[in-house]
């Protein structure tokens, strides 16, 4: 029997948080078919939750309460699986640690059984692309590699059913997935860290610490034979046993389609880790034109009747919207589509910026967009939905203007998540004629 099918057989196990992106429910499906004793709880109705529960309609060793959580069930129990963003004063896990029952993560989880080599990307921004690049890259060399972590539709504990020694996975790991590693006190092979910047400042209650700490178990655990690649300017923040190499951006001799000086950046990260792991300059050199990008990551959607339209909708902070706008602000013509939810971050040089770069802001609304200045509302086009929002920029745009969806606010509200937000874009860009 496999190390990590023992470890999970007859163990009484309470899963916190089943939600609608797939990962949660892969997990469990994954679990039930180990042997464990399952008991799934989330915040969410059975009803809100019909779509996952039917996934798992056929495993008999699990038991839902759902609509909200019960302090019992994170109390005799051998281990309570959570998921990311639960919040650090959580009740119930507090219940669960005063019990003496580990917490532990998915993804974490996977890191402690996995045999493969592991590559962790972090970061505030830029890990995505960063993570989906060198998966990319390491493809192309036909090396036997898979993705996973923080990645859509994908699921990372399963893959345990897949890897073998000798494989590469490279991981987006957030600061949620790395409070998982930090419990298990285990850190990837290869770490990347792309930049550190103000975020999530509502779940860290302000505290740049605490959301530095959690980043930090990425490298905290290496040991000599391993290794972070970072760029100058989070170099200093990095204390780590391995070996430390600083990225340059990608060289202008290198041919890449993403348009921006960060994602460059991003690049030059992708290309020193590929090869570290043995892949030949001349090979990077020649997958580097053939990545599209990410979806919802300044992704240029359609031009319609001249107007270029791009899906930036994963861009939920300041800096993220800035990046935006100076990739694609050559000259003042961007229709700009912002607000949402807060996060309790300083947009004062973004909203300082944006008069450089567009003709025209229009808003969504939010929380967020509430505690922007009244001037700037003012000037800008106040709607209630994501397809007044729409309408609006495209009647203000002109033949050579860019439609740039760029929120720098979370979804939450009108939306399920930003990759529904950017959905739901993508539809109204399609619909146009």
């Amino acid at each position: 029997m496999k190390p990590y099918k023992k470890y999970f057989k007859n163990k009484k196990i309470t899963v916190m948080g089943l939600g609608l992106l797939g990962r949660g429910v892969s997990d469990a499906a994954f679990l039930a078919e180990c042997g464990a004793k399952l008991i799934v709880t989330d915040l969410k109705t059975k009803e809100e939750l019909a779509p996952s529960l039917h996934k798992l309609k056929k495993f008999k060793n699990i038991i839902y309460y759902l609509g909200g959580h019960r302090l019992e069930d994170f109390r005799n129990r051998d281990l309570i699986i959570k998921a990311a963003g639960v919040p650090l004063d959580s009740p119930f896990i507090r219940e669960a640690r005063k019990n003496k029952i580990p917490i532990e993560m998915s993804t974490a989880l996977f890191a402690r059984f996995s045999p493969a080599t592991l590559i962790g990307i972090t970061g505030t921004r830029g890990k995505s692309t960063t993570t989906h690049l060198l998966h990319h890259i390491l493809k192309a060399a036909h090396k036997r590699v898979f993705l996973g972590g923080n990645v859509k539709d994908i699921a990372t504990l399963p893959l345990l059913k897949k890897v073998r020694a000798g494989d590469l996975v490279v991981l987006e790991l957030d600061s949620w997935q790395l409070q998982g590693f930090g419990e298990l006190k285990i850190s990837p092979h290869v770490a990347i860290f792309t930049n550190f910047l103000p975020d999530h400042m509502n779940y860290y209650k302000g505290s740049l610490a605490r959301y530095f700490a959690d980043k930090a178990n990425i490298f905290r655990f290496q040991s000599r034979n391993d290794f972070v690649i970072c760029d100058s300017a989070v170099s200093r923040r990095i204390k780590t046993k391995g070996e430390k190499i600083i990225a340059k951006s990608l060289l202008p001799s290198f041919s890449f389609n993403l348009k921006g000086t960060h994602n460059r950046k991003n690049a030059g990260l992708a290309v020193q880790a590929a090869h570290l792991l043995g892949i030949p300059l001349e090979d990077i050199q020649r997958s580097l034109p053939t990545f599209s990008g990410v979806p919802g990551r300044l992704e240029f959607v359609r031009a319609v009747r001249g107007i270029e339209i791009y899906n930036d909708t994963t861009a939920t902070t300041p800096h993220a919207t800035i990046a935006g706008l100076k990739a694609l602000g050559k000259k003042k013509n961007i229709i700009l589509i912002m607000g949402g939810n807060q996060k309790n971050l300083d947009m004062r040089a973004l909203l300082k910026i944006i008069p450089r770069y567009t003709k025209k802001v229009i808003l969504l609304p939010g929380t967020g967009t509430d505690s922007l200045p009244p001037l700037f509302k003012k000037n800008a086009i106040q709607t209630e939905s994501l397809k007044e929002a729409f309408d609006a920029a495209f009647k203000n745009a002109r033949r050579g203007d860019i439609i740039l969806f760029s929120p720098a606010f979370t979804s939450f509200g009108l939306f399920k998540n930003e990759f529904d937000r950017g959905e739901q874009f993508d539809r109204l860009v399609r619909m146009l004629k």
